[in-house]
Protein backbone atom coordinates (compact mmCIF):
# COMPACT_ATOMS: atom_id res chain seq x y z
CA UNK A 1 0.00 0.00 0.00
CA UNK A 2 1.43 3.39 -1.05
CA UNK A 3 0.67 6.84 0.26
CA UNK A 4 -1.02 9.55 -1.77
CA UNK A 5 0.76 12.42 -3.49
CA UNK A 6 3.23 14.34 -1.31
CA UNK A 7 1.92 17.41 0.49
CA UNK A 8 3.20 20.89 -0.12
CA UNK A 9 5.75 22.12 2.41
CA UNK A 10 3.76 22.99 5.56
CA UNK A 11 4.73 24.68 8.81
CA UNK A 12 5.57 22.44 11.77
CA UNK A 13 2.50 23.63 13.68
CA UNK A 14 0.12 22.35 11.00
CA UNK A 15 -1.92 19.22 11.75
CA UNK A 16 -0.57 16.39 9.63
CA UNK A 17 -0.94 12.66 9.84
CA UNK A 18 -0.41 9.34 8.10
CA UNK A 19 -3.52 7.38 7.05
CA UNK A 20 -4.45 4.80 9.67
CA UNK A 21 -4.31 1.76 7.36
CA UNK A 22 -0.78 2.67 6.19
CA UNK A 23 0.42 3.34 9.76
CA UNK A 24 -0.92 -0.02 10.95
CA UNK A 25 0.41 -2.04 8.00
CA UNK A 26 3.90 -0.54 8.02
CA UNK A 27 4.28 -0.02 11.78
CA UNK A 28 4.92 3.73 11.75
CA UNK A 29 3.04 6.45 13.65
CA UNK A 30 3.63 10.13 14.40
CA UNK A 31 4.28 10.64 18.10
CA UNK A 32 1.75 12.99 19.72
CA UNK A 33 4.43 14.40 22.03
CA UNK A 34 6.64 15.74 19.24
CA UNK A 35 8.05 19.02 20.59
CA UNK A 36 11.11 19.98 18.56
CA UNK A 37 9.86 19.11 15.11
CA UNK A 38 8.23 15.89 13.96
CA UNK A 39 9.05 12.50 15.55
CA UNK A 40 8.09 9.23 13.91
CA UNK A 41 7.66 6.17 16.15
CA UNK A 42 8.72 3.01 14.30
CA UNK A 43 8.04 -0.48 15.65
CA UNK A 44 11.13 -2.61 16.07
CA UNK A 45 11.53 -4.94 13.08
CA UNK A 46 9.70 -2.65 10.62
CA UNK A 47 11.08 -2.28 7.09
CA UNK A 48 13.30 0.87 7.19
CA UNK A 49 12.78 1.51 3.45
CA UNK A 50 9.21 2.59 4.20
CA UNK A 51 10.63 5.75 5.81
CA UNK A 52 11.47 7.06 2.32
CA UNK A 53 7.79 6.84 1.35
CA UNK A 54 6.74 8.56 4.60
CA UNK A 55 9.28 11.37 4.01
CA UNK A 56 7.95 11.87 0.49
CA UNK A 57 4.35 12.02 1.71
CA UNK A 58 4.89 14.32 4.69
CA UNK A 59 7.23 16.65 2.80
CA UNK A 60 8.96 17.39 6.12
CA UNK A 61 12.03 16.10 7.90
CA UNK A 62 11.42 14.01 11.03
CA UNK A 63 13.28 12.31 13.84
CA UNK A 64 12.95 8.53 14.34
CA UNK A 65 12.17 6.76 17.60
CA UNK A 66 12.24 2.95 17.63
CA UNK A 67 9.69 1.43 20.07
CA UNK A 68 8.61 -2.07 21.08
CA UNK A 69 5.31 -3.62 20.00
CA UNK A 70 3.40 -2.70 23.17
CA UNK A 71 4.44 0.95 23.03
CA UNK A 72 3.68 1.12 19.31
CA UNK A 73 0.14 -0.27 19.78
CA UNK A 74 -0.47 2.25 22.56
CA UNK A 75 0.70 5.14 20.36
CA UNK A 76 -1.33 3.88 17.39
CA UNK A 77 -4.52 3.64 19.42
CA UNK A 78 -3.96 7.02 21.07
CA UNK A 79 -3.31 8.68 17.72
CA UNK A 80 -6.32 7.37 15.82
CA UNK A 81 -8.99 6.47 18.42
CA UNK A 82 -10.16 10.09 18.55
CA UNK A 83 -11.04 9.99 14.87
CA UNK A 84 -12.74 6.64 15.52
CA UNK A 85 -13.56 6.06 11.88
CA UNK A 86 -10.68 4.17 10.34
CA UNK A 87 -9.94 2.14 13.48
CA UNK A 88 -12.71 -0.36 12.72
CA UNK A 89 -12.09 -1.46 9.16
CA UNK A 90 -12.06 2.15 7.91
CA UNK A 91 -15.70 2.33 8.85
CA UNK A 92 -16.97 5.71 7.81
CA UNK A 93 -14.90 6.48 4.75
CA UNK A 94 -14.44 10.22 4.47
CA UNK A 95 -15.30 11.07 8.06
CA UNK A 96 -19.08 11.29 7.57
CA UNK A 97 -21.02 12.28 10.66
CA UNK A 98 -23.24 9.62 12.22
CA UNK A 99 -26.42 11.53 11.48
CA UNK A 100 -25.46 11.78 7.80
CA UNK A 101 -24.90 8.03 7.71
CA UNK A 102 -28.23 7.46 9.43
CA UNK A 103 -30.06 9.57 6.85
CA UNK A 104 -28.46 7.49 4.08
CA UNK A 105 -30.03 4.22 5.23
CA UNK A 106 -32.67 3.14 2.70
CA UNK A 107 -36.27 2.44 3.64
CA UNK A 108 -36.21 -0.96 1.92
CA UNK A 109 -34.51 -3.78 3.80
CA UNK A 110 -32.42 -5.89 1.47
CA UNK A 111 -29.31 -7.29 3.12
CA UNK A 112 -28.15 -8.90 -0.11
CA UNK A 113 -27.90 -5.52 -1.81
CA UNK A 114 -24.41 -4.24 -1.00
CA UNK A 115 -25.23 -0.69 -2.05
CA UNK A 116 -28.13 -0.65 0.44
CA UNK A 117 -26.11 -2.31 3.18
CA UNK A 118 -23.05 -0.06 3.08
CA UNK A 119 -24.56 2.90 5.02
CA UNK A 120 -25.77 0.55 7.78
CA UNK A 121 -22.32 -1.04 8.13
CA UNK A 122 -20.58 2.33 8.32
CA UNK A 123 -23.19 3.64 10.76
CA UNK A 124 -22.91 0.70 13.17
CA UNK A 125 -19.11 0.70 13.04
CA UNK A 126 -19.14 4.45 13.57
CA UNK A 127 -21.44 4.17 16.59
CA UNK A 128 -19.22 1.47 18.16
CA UNK A 129 -16.04 3.46 17.51
CA UNK A 130 -17.58 6.62 18.95
CA UNK A 131 -18.71 4.65 22.00
CA UNK A 132 -15.19 3.29 22.52
CA UNK A 133 -13.73 6.79 22.21
CA UNK A 134 -16.15 8.11 24.85
CA UNK A 135 -15.55 5.19 27.23
CA UNK A 136 -19.13 3.90 26.91
CA UNK A 137 -20.05 0.56 28.51
CA UNK A 138 -23.37 -0.17 26.72
CA UNK A 139 -25.05 0.86 23.47
CA UNK A 140 -28.86 0.70 23.45
CA UNK A 141 -30.65 0.60 20.09
CA UNK A 142 -34.37 1.12 20.73
CA UNK A 143 -37.09 1.09 18.04
CA UNK A 144 -40.27 3.15 18.60
CA UNK A 145 -43.10 4.05 16.28
CA UNK A 146 -41.69 7.58 16.06
CA UNK A 147 -38.14 6.49 15.19
CA UNK A 148 -35.03 4.54 16.14
CA UNK A 149 -33.15 5.89 19.17
CA UNK A 150 -29.51 5.14 20.03
CA UNK A 151 -28.59 5.72 23.67
CA UNK A 152 -25.15 5.31 25.22
CA UNK A 153 -24.44 4.38 28.85
CA UNK A 154 -21.46 6.35 30.03
CA UNK A 155 -20.31 6.22 33.65
CA UNK A 156 -23.52 4.36 34.48
CA UNK A 157 -25.87 6.99 33.00
CA UNK A 158 -27.86 6.56 29.76
CA UNK A 159 -28.03 9.49 27.35
CA UNK A 160 -29.58 9.79 23.89
CA UNK A 161 -26.88 10.03 21.24
CA UNK A 162 -28.64 9.61 17.91
CA UNK A 163 -32.19 9.51 16.53
CA UNK A 164 -33.05 7.93 13.16
CA UNK A 165 -36.20 7.44 11.06
CA UNK A 166 -38.34 4.43 12.00
CA UNK A 167 -37.64 2.70 8.67
CA UNK A 168 -33.95 2.38 9.64
CA UNK A 169 -34.71 0.00 12.52
CA UNK A 170 -34.99 -3.34 10.63
CA UNK A 171 -31.93 -2.54 8.48
CA UNK A 172 -29.73 -1.58 11.45
CA UNK A 173 -30.90 -4.46 13.67
CA UNK A 174 -30.47 -7.05 10.89
CA UNK A 175 -26.94 -5.82 10.16
CA UNK A 176 -26.01 -6.11 13.86
CA UNK A 177 -27.44 -9.64 13.93
CA UNK A 178 -25.36 -10.57 10.87
CA UNK A 179 -22.22 -9.19 12.58
CA UNK A 180 -23.04 -11.16 15.76
CA UNK A 181 -23.87 -14.34 13.77
CA UNK A 182 -27.47 -14.43 14.94
CA UNK A 183 -30.50 -15.70 13.03
CA UNK A 184 -31.81 -12.67 11.12
CA UNK A 185 -35.02 -14.49 10.18
CA UNK A 186 -35.96 -15.14 13.83
CA UNK A 187 -37.56 -12.05 15.36
CA UNK A 188 -39.90 -13.63 17.91
CA UNK A 189 -37.42 -14.79 20.56
CA UNK A 190 -34.46 -13.13 22.31
CA UNK A 191 -30.98 -13.96 20.98
CA UNK A 192 -27.43 -13.48 22.28
CA UNK A 193 -24.20 -13.22 20.33
CA UNK A 194 -20.77 -11.58 20.16
CA UNK A 195 -18.81 -9.37 17.78
CA UNK A 196 -14.99 -9.39 17.88
CA UNK A 197 -13.44 -6.07 16.85
CA UNK A 198 -10.07 -4.39 16.75
CA UNK A 199 -9.44 -0.68 17.25
CA UNK A 200 -5.89 0.43 16.56
CA UNK A 201 -4.36 -2.76 17.96
CA UNK A 202 -6.81 -2.75 20.88
CA UNK A 203 -8.89 -5.94 21.16
CA UNK A 204 -12.60 -5.39 21.84
CA UNK A 205 -15.41 -7.84 22.43
CA UNK A 206 -19.00 -6.63 21.90
CA UNK A 207 -21.70 -8.71 23.56
CA UNK A 208 -25.01 -8.45 21.70
CA UNK A 209 -28.47 -9.11 23.12
CA UNK A 210 -31.73 -8.77 21.16
CA UNK A 211 -35.24 -8.59 22.61
CA UNK A 212 -38.52 -8.51 20.65
CA UNK A 213 -40.71 -5.47 21.39
CA UNK A 214 -43.90 -4.00 19.97
CA UNK A 215 -42.11 -1.67 17.54
CA UNK A 216 -39.34 -4.11 16.56
CA UNK A 217 -36.30 -5.74 18.11
CA UNK A 218 -34.36 -3.88 20.79
CA UNK A 219 -30.60 -4.41 20.82
CA UNK A 220 -28.13 -3.84 23.63
CA UNK A 221 -24.40 -4.06 22.86
CA UNK A 222 -22.04 -4.28 25.83
CA UNK A 223 -18.47 -3.27 25.04
CA UNK A 224 -15.85 -5.40 26.78
CA UNK A 225 -12.31 -4.03 26.54
CA UNK A 226 -9.94 -7.00 26.66
CA UNK A 227 -7.28 -4.79 28.21
CA UNK A 228 -9.33 -5.02 31.42
CA UNK A 229 -8.64 -8.76 31.53
CA UNK A 230 -5.19 -7.87 32.84
CA UNK A 231 -6.56 -5.73 35.66
CA UNK A 232 -4.83 -6.27 39.00
CA UNK A 233 -6.16 -5.89 42.53
CA UNK A 234 -3.96 -2.79 42.90
CA UNK A 235 -5.96 -1.06 40.15
CA UNK A 236 -9.42 -1.91 41.51
CA UNK A 237 -9.49 1.06 43.87
CA UNK A 238 -10.01 -1.12 46.94
CA UNK A 239 -8.05 0.24 49.91
CA UNK A 240 -7.48 -0.13 53.62
CA UNK A 241 -9.17 -2.87 55.61
CA UNK A 242 -11.23 -4.16 52.68
CA UNK A 243 -8.06 -4.69 50.63
CA UNK A 244 -6.39 -6.53 53.53
CA UNK A 245 -9.43 -8.78 54.04
CA UNK A 246 -9.59 -9.71 50.34
CA UNK A 247 -5.87 -10.45 50.00
CA UNK A 248 -5.84 -12.49 53.22
CA UNK A 249 -8.82 -14.55 52.01
CA UNK A 250 -7.13 -15.17 48.63
CA UNK A 251 -4.16 -16.56 50.53
CA UNK A 252 -6.31 -19.29 52.11
CA UNK A 253 -5.89 -22.85 50.73
CA UNK A 254 -9.65 -23.49 50.73
CA UNK A 255 -13.01 -21.91 51.47
CA UNK A 256 -15.49 -19.62 49.70
CA UNK A 257 -14.97 -15.96 48.79
CA UNK A 258 -18.07 -14.08 47.62
CA UNK A 259 -18.42 -10.75 45.79
CA UNK A 260 -21.84 -9.11 45.96
CA UNK A 261 -23.58 -6.14 44.39
CA UNK A 262 -26.21 -5.23 41.80
CA UNK A 263 -25.84 -5.78 38.05
CA UNK A 264 -23.18 -3.50 36.57
CA UNK A 265 -21.34 -2.88 39.84
CA UNK A 266 -18.07 -4.47 38.67
CA UNK A 267 -18.30 -7.84 40.46
CA UNK A 268 -16.90 -9.79 37.49
CA UNK A 269 -13.99 -7.35 37.14
CA UNK A 270 -13.12 -7.90 40.79
CA UNK A 271 -13.21 -11.69 40.33
CA UNK A 272 -10.95 -11.46 37.28
CA UNK A 273 -8.49 -9.31 39.23
CA UNK A 274 -8.51 -11.89 42.03
CA UNK A 275 -7.87 -14.70 39.52
CA UNK A 276 -4.95 -12.74 38.02
CA UNK A 277 -3.54 -12.37 41.54
CA UNK A 278 -3.73 -16.16 42.00
CA UNK A 279 -2.58 -17.07 38.46
CA UNK A 280 1.05 -17.91 39.21
CA UNK A 281 1.33 -20.95 36.91
CA UNK A 282 1.63 -23.35 39.83
CA UNK A 283 -2.09 -23.91 40.39
CA UNK A 284 -4.90 -25.27 38.24
CA UNK A 285 -7.55 -22.53 37.99
CA UNK A 286 -10.88 -23.35 36.33
CA UNK A 287 -14.00 -21.24 35.86
CA UNK A 288 -17.61 -21.69 34.79
CA UNK A 289 -19.16 -18.41 33.61
CA UNK A 290 -22.24 -17.00 31.90
CA UNK A 291 -20.81 -15.75 29.61
CA UNK A 292 -17.00 -15.83 29.52
CA UNK A 293 -16.30 -12.09 29.34
CA UNK A 294 -12.49 -12.03 29.09
CA UNK A 295 -10.08 -14.74 28.01
CA UNK A 296 -7.14 -15.12 30.41
CA UNK A 297 -4.05 -17.16 29.58
CA UNK A 298 -3.34 -19.84 32.14
CA UNK A 299 -6.96 -20.22 33.28
CA UNK A 300 -9.41 -22.82 31.97
CA UNK A 301 -12.72 -21.09 31.26
CA UNK A 302 -16.04 -22.84 30.55
CA UNK A 303 -19.25 -21.16 29.41
CA UNK A 304 -22.75 -21.99 30.62
CA UNK A 305 -25.08 -23.22 27.86
CA UNK A 306 -28.64 -23.98 28.96
CA UNK A 307 -29.52 -25.42 25.52
CA UNK A 308 -27.33 -28.45 26.14
CA UNK A 309 -27.91 -28.67 29.89
CA UNK A 310 -24.63 -26.96 30.83
CA UNK A 311 -25.76 -25.08 33.94
CA UNK A 312 -23.55 -23.57 36.67
CA UNK A 313 -24.16 -26.67 38.78
CA UNK A 314 -23.36 -29.08 35.92
CA UNK A 315 -20.24 -27.12 34.97
CA UNK A 316 -19.04 -26.89 38.55
CA UNK A 317 -19.61 -30.60 39.08
CA UNK A 318 -17.59 -31.36 35.93
CA UNK A 319 -14.63 -29.09 36.63
CA UNK A 320 -14.23 -30.59 40.10
CA UNK A 321 -13.16 -33.78 38.27
CA UNK A 322 -10.42 -31.80 36.49
CA UNK A 323 -8.15 -31.63 39.56
CA UNK A 324 -8.58 -27.87 40.20
CA UNK A 325 -6.91 -25.89 42.99
CA UNK A 326 -9.06 -22.79 42.52
CA UNK A 327 -12.58 -22.64 41.11
CA UNK A 328 -14.51 -19.56 39.99
CA UNK A 329 -18.29 -19.82 39.54
CA UNK A 330 -19.82 -16.83 37.76
CA UNK A 331 -22.83 -16.73 40.09
CA UNK A 332 -24.43 -18.85 42.79
CA UNK A 333 -28.09 -18.75 41.73
CA UNK A 334 -29.65 -21.82 43.32
CA UNK A 335 -29.32 -24.39 46.08
CA UNK A 336 -27.72 -27.00 43.83
CA UNK A 337 -24.85 -24.71 42.84
CA UNK A 338 -24.44 -23.51 46.43
CA UNK A 339 -24.31 -27.11 47.72
CA UNK A 340 -21.60 -28.09 45.23
CA UNK A 341 -19.59 -24.92 46.01
CA UNK A 342 -19.73 -25.72 49.74
CA UNK A 343 -18.67 -29.34 49.14
CA UNK A 344 -15.83 -28.15 46.88
CA UNK A 345 -14.51 -25.85 49.61
CA UNK A 346 -14.76 -28.64 52.19
CA UNK A 347 -12.65 -30.91 49.96
CA UNK A 348 -9.74 -28.48 49.74
CA UNK A 349 -10.66 -26.06 46.94
CA UNK A 350 -10.73 -22.27 47.02
CA UNK A 351 -14.04 -21.18 45.46
CA UNK A 352 -14.71 -17.64 44.18
CA UNK A 353 -18.20 -16.56 43.17
CA UNK A 354 -20.84 -13.80 43.19
CA UNK A 355 -24.32 -13.50 44.64
CA UNK A 356 -26.91 -10.77 44.12
CA UNK A 357 -27.40 -9.05 47.48
CA UNK A 358 -27.37 -5.41 48.57
CA UNK A 359 -24.47 -5.71 51.02
CA UNK A 360 -21.83 -8.10 52.30
CA UNK A 361 -23.73 -9.43 55.32
CA UNK A 362 -26.77 -10.01 53.10
CA UNK A 363 -24.81 -12.76 51.33
CA UNK A 364 -24.93 -14.85 54.51
CA UNK A 365 -28.72 -14.50 54.62
CA UNK A 366 -28.91 -15.38 50.92
CA UNK A 367 -27.05 -18.65 51.52
CA UNK A 368 -29.40 -19.42 54.40
CA UNK A 369 -32.36 -18.77 52.08
CA UNK A 370 -30.89 -21.39 49.75
CA UNK A 371 -31.17 -23.81 52.70
CA UNK A 372 -27.45 -24.22 53.24
CA UNK A 373 -26.89 -25.40 56.80
CA UNK A 374 -25.59 -22.55 59.02
CA UNK A 375 -22.70 -24.67 60.33
CA UNK A 376 -21.56 -25.28 56.72
CA UNK A 377 -21.69 -21.55 55.93
CA UNK A 378 -19.72 -20.81 59.10
CA UNK A 379 -17.01 -23.36 58.33
CA UNK A 380 -16.55 -22.61 54.59
CA UNK A 381 -17.09 -18.86 54.11
CA UNK A 382 -13.83 -16.89 54.33
CA UNK A 383 -14.80 -13.37 53.23
CA UNK A 384 -17.52 -11.38 51.50
CA UNK A 385 -16.85 -8.21 49.49
CA UNK A 386 -19.70 -5.89 48.50
CA UNK A 387 -19.19 -3.16 45.94
CA UNK A 388 -20.81 -0.31 44.05
CA UNK A 389 -19.62 2.11 41.38
CA UNK A 390 -19.98 5.88 41.70
CA UNK A 391 -19.13 8.52 39.14
CA UNK A 392 -15.77 10.21 39.65
CA UNK A 393 -15.76 14.01 39.55
CA UNK A 394 -13.74 15.72 36.82
CA UNK A 395 -10.77 17.20 38.68
CA UNK A 396 -10.48 19.94 36.08
CA UNK A 397 -13.85 21.59 36.74
CA UNK A 398 -15.27 20.36 40.08
CA UNK A 399 -16.52 23.15 42.34
CA UNK A 400 -16.17 23.31 46.13
CA UNK A 401 -19.41 24.25 47.94
CA UNK A 402 -20.58 24.15 51.57
CA UNK A 403 -22.85 21.23 52.44
CA UNK A 404 -26.42 22.39 53.03
CA UNK A 405 -28.59 21.15 55.89
CA UNK A 406 -30.26 18.28 54.00
CA UNK A 407 -26.99 16.91 52.57
CA UNK A 408 -25.29 17.20 55.96
CA UNK A 409 -28.16 15.31 57.61
CA UNK A 410 -28.16 12.50 55.04
CA UNK A 411 -24.39 11.99 55.12
CA UNK A 412 -23.73 12.76 58.78
CA UNK A 413 -21.56 15.78 57.89
CA UNK A 414 -21.40 19.12 59.68
CA UNK A 415 -23.51 21.78 58.02
CA UNK A 416 -21.21 23.99 55.90
CA UNK A 417 -18.53 21.29 55.54
CA UNK A 418 -16.80 21.50 52.15
CA UNK A 419 -18.10 19.13 49.48
CA UNK A 420 -17.77 19.21 45.70
CA UNK A 421 -20.28 19.33 42.87
CA UNK A 422 -20.06 18.70 39.13
CA UNK A 423 -19.68 21.61 36.73
CA UNK A 424 -18.74 20.46 33.23
CA UNK A 425 -15.95 21.36 30.84
CA UNK A 426 -14.50 20.27 27.50
CA UNK A 427 -12.28 17.70 29.22
CA UNK A 428 -15.29 15.75 30.59
CA UNK A 429 -17.65 16.43 27.64
CA UNK A 430 -19.58 18.88 29.86
CA UNK A 431 -20.82 16.10 32.15
CA UNK A 432 -18.80 17.08 35.23
CA UNK A 433 -17.71 13.46 35.65
CA UNK A 434 -14.84 11.41 34.26
CA UNK A 435 -14.98 7.66 34.78
CA UNK A 436 -16.16 5.73 37.81
CA UNK A 437 -14.60 4.60 41.05
CA UNK A 438 -15.40 1.57 43.21
CA UNK A 439 -16.86 1.72 46.71
CA UNK A 440 -16.17 -1.40 48.77
CA UNK A 441 -17.01 -3.04 52.06
CA UNK A 442 -15.60 -6.37 53.20
CA UNK A 443 -16.54 -8.83 55.92
CA UNK A 444 -13.92 -11.19 57.29
CA UNK A 445 -15.49 -14.34 58.70
CA UNK A 446 -13.60 -14.57 62.00
CA UNK A 447 -14.37 -16.78 65.00
CA UNK A 448 -17.03 -14.40 66.36
CA UNK A 449 -18.91 -14.19 63.05
CA UNK A 450 -18.62 -17.97 62.62
CA UNK A 451 -20.30 -18.41 66.00
CA UNK A 452 -23.00 -15.85 65.12
CA UNK A 453 -23.72 -17.60 61.80
CA UNK A 454 -23.86 -21.04 63.43
CA UNK A 455 -26.20 -19.69 66.15
CA UNK A 456 -28.50 -18.11 63.57
CA UNK A 457 -27.65 -14.48 64.41
CA UNK A 458 -29.50 -11.87 62.33
CA UNK A 459 -27.93 -9.43 59.86
CA UNK A 460 -27.86 -6.45 62.22
CA UNK A 461 -25.92 -8.33 64.90
CA UNK A 462 -23.39 -9.73 62.38
CA UNK A 463 -23.00 -6.30 60.70
CA UNK A 464 -22.40 -4.58 64.04
CA UNK A 465 -19.40 -6.82 64.69
CA UNK A 466 -18.18 -6.97 61.07
CA UNK A 467 -17.92 -3.18 60.71
CA UNK A 468 -16.59 -2.44 64.15
CA UNK A 469 -13.14 -1.62 62.74
CA UNK A 470 -13.73 -1.43 58.98
CA UNK A 471 -15.87 0.87 56.81
CA UNK A 472 -19.18 -0.22 55.36
CA UNK A 473 -20.46 0.99 51.97
CA UNK A 474 -21.96 4.15 53.43
CA UNK A 475 -18.84 5.28 55.28
CA UNK A 476 -16.60 4.35 52.33
CA UNK A 477 -18.78 6.52 50.06
CA UNK A 478 -18.67 9.41 52.56
CA UNK A 479 -14.88 9.19 52.57
CA UNK A 480 -14.87 9.68 48.79
CA UNK A 481 -17.14 12.73 49.18
CA UNK A 482 -14.80 14.28 51.76
CA UNK A 483 -11.79 13.71 49.50
CA UNK A 484 -13.59 15.39 46.58
CA UNK A 485 -13.62 12.33 44.35
CA UNK A 486 -17.41 12.15 44.04
CA UNK A 487 -20.54 14.16 44.88
CA UNK A 488 -22.86 13.83 47.88
CA UNK A 489 -25.65 12.79 45.49
CA UNK A 490 -23.61 9.83 44.24
CA UNK A 491 -22.82 8.73 47.81
CA UNK A 492 -26.48 9.02 48.87
CA UNK A 493 -27.56 7.01 45.80
CA UNK A 494 -25.54 3.94 46.75
CA UNK A 495 -25.92 4.16 50.55
CA UNK A 496 -28.70 2.28 52.26
CA UNK A 497 -30.41 3.56 55.40
CA UNK A 498 -27.87 2.80 58.08
CA UNK A 499 -28.65 1.82 61.63
CA UNK A 500 -28.88 4.73 64.02
CA UNK A 501 -25.45 6.10 64.82
CA UNK A 502 -23.78 4.24 61.97
CA UNK A 503 -23.60 7.36 59.81
CA UNK A 504 -21.12 8.83 62.26
CA UNK A 505 -18.65 6.10 61.38
CA UNK A 506 -15.82 7.37 59.14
Amino acid sequence: MALDEPRAEVPMSAVIDIPYAFAREHSVVIRPDSENGLTLAVKEGADPSILIEVRRYLAQPFAIDFVDEGEFNRLLHGRYAGGAAEGLAEMSGGGDELDELASGIPSAEDLLDSSDDAPAIRLINGIIAEAVRLGVSDIHIEPYESGLVVRLRRDGVLKEHLRMPAHAAPVVVSRIKVMARLDIAERRVPQDGRIALKLGGRQLDVRVSTLPSRAGERVVMRILDKENAGLSIDLLGIHGTADEILREALGEPNGIILVTGPTGSGKTTTLYAALQHLNDGQRNILTVEDPVEYSIDGIGQTQVDSKVGMSFAAGLRAILRQDPDIVMVGEIRDKETADIAVQASLTGHLVLSTVHTNDAVGAITRLRDMRIEPFLIASTLRAVVAQRLVRRLCMNCREAVPADRSVAALLGFDEGETVYRAQGCAECSNTGFKGRIGVFEAVKVDSTIRRLIADGGDEAVIARHAFLNSPNLGSAARKLVRSGETTPEEAIRISRHEDEGEAEQG
